[in-house]
C-alpha cells in the first residue's frame, strides 16, 4: 500500500509539469563535449549505477556503455582466506542509450547464475532558469532470471518460478555542485517463494546520495529499508567512492552485500555491518558512441 500509495503521488506531480523538451541535452556519458543547455541540470550523479542500484542518469542517445562489477569475500574471514580476496563474484553487462530519455541493458552474474535485463526511461529533467523543476524522475523496471540449479525432491520447478522482476521510481535533485539525493521505492515480486507464509510482493525504500570532493572525486552512499523482509537478511548499505578518468567511471565501495542483482541485494543481503560481514568492491564502466546524435553531427570540430 505503502509504494502504490507513493506512486500514484508521482504520478500526479507528472502531470502537473509540461515535459517536452524545447532542446536536446549532451548526456553523461557522451564521448564528446560541448556547450549544453543552461536550463537542464545535468551530472546529478557520475554514473548509471549509484553502487549497487540504478541512478536518475542515463547512458546517453547511441553511447554503449560497458560495465564489470566485482565483489569480494567477506572482509572478516580473517588472513587464511586473506580478508575476502580469495574469493569473487562478478556481474558484466552492456547497457545502451536509444534516445535521451530510453535506456536498456542486460547482465549475467556468477551470484547464483542470474540473468538480468532492465529498461529506464525518464520522465521529468531537473531544471533550472525560466521554468524550475526542482527534481527529475526515472522508471526502472528489471527482470531476473536465476539459472542456478537447485536440488528438489518433492516438485519440479517451471522455468517461470525461476523469474523475479523490480520496478523501481527514481527521484532524485542536485542541490549544488557537490551534493545530489535520490530517493528510489521499489517492489520486487518473486514468481516462486518457498511456502505459502512468504508473500510475492516485497517493499523498500532506497536512498542514495553523491557528495562531491573534487572535481573527479565523489563519495556516494546507498541504503534500501525493507518494510516486509526475509528472515535472515539485512538490510543493504554500501559506501563508496566514484573516480572519473575520462571516458571511465571507476567506482570503489565496501558493502554488505554479495549479490548485484535488485532481488539479492536489496532483499538477500546475507552480510551485517555489525558484525563486520563486509565485502570490498569495485565498477568499471567503459563508454563507447555508437551513433552520434543530431547535436554532435552539426558541430564542426
Amino acid at each position: 500500500m505503502f509504494l502504490r500509495s507513493l506512486s500514484i503521488g508521482f504520478l500526479c506531480i507528472v502531470l502537473q509539469f509540461n515535459v517536452s523538451a524545447q532542446t536536446q541535452p549532451i548526456d553523461l556519458f557522451a564521448d564528446s563535449t560541448t556547450t549544453t543547455t543552461q536550463d537542464i541540470v545535468t551530472g546529478i550523479f557520475k554514473s548509471t549505477r549509484i553502487v549497487n542500484g540504478q541512478s536518475i542518469e542515463n547512458a546517453g542517445a547511441g553511447v554503449l556503455d560497458f560495465r564489470i562489477l566485482h565483489r569480494f569475500g567477506a572482509i572478516n574471514q580473517g588472513g587464511y582466506n586473506f580478508f575476502g580476496l580469495d574469493q569473487a563474484t562478478m556481474r558484466i553487462g552492456l547497457d545502451y542509450g536509444i534516445t535521451k530519455k530510453l535506456m536498456i541493458g542486460i547482465g549475467r552474474s556468477t551470484f547464483e547464475k542470474q540473468f538480468d535485463a532492465f529498461v529506464k526511461y525518464r520522465i521529468i529533467r531537473q531544471e533550472e532558469g525560466a521554468r524550475v523543476i526542482p527534481f527529475s524522475l526515472s522508471y526502472a523496471g528489471t527482470a531476473i532470471f536465476k539459472s542456478l540449479k537447485e536440488t528438489t525432491t518433492t516438485y519440479t520447478p517451471y522455468i517461470s518460478d525461476k523469474f523475479s522482476f523490480a520496478h523501481q521510481f527514481l527521484l532524485a535533485s542536485k542541490f549544488n555542485d557537490y551534493f545530489s539525493l535520490q530517493v528510489t521505492p521499489t517492489m520486487i515480486h518473486y514468481n516462486m517463494v518457498d511456502n505459502s507464509t512468504i508473500p510475492n510482493d516485497f517493499y523498500s525504500l532506497g536512498l542514495g546520495f553523491r557528495q562531491r570532493v573534487s572535481k573527479r572525486v565523489n563519495i556516494t552512499t546507498e541504503y534500501y529499508y525493507r518494510f516486509n523482509k526475509l528472515d535472515g537478511y539485512y538490510n543493504p548499505l554500501s559506501v563508496g567512492v566514484d573516480i572519473e578518468t575520462g571516458g571511465h567511471v571507476f567506482q570503489l565501495h565496501v558493502s554488505n552485500s554479495t549479490g548485484m542483482t535488485e532481488r539479492t541485494f536489496i532483499n538477500e543481503t546475507s552480510g551485517s555491518w555489525g558484525k563486520g560481514d563486509l565485502r570490498f568492491g569495485f565498477n568499471i564502466s567503459r563508454v563507447f558512441t555508437l551513433k552520434k546524435s543530431k547535436e554532435l553531427k552539426n558541430i564542426k570540430w
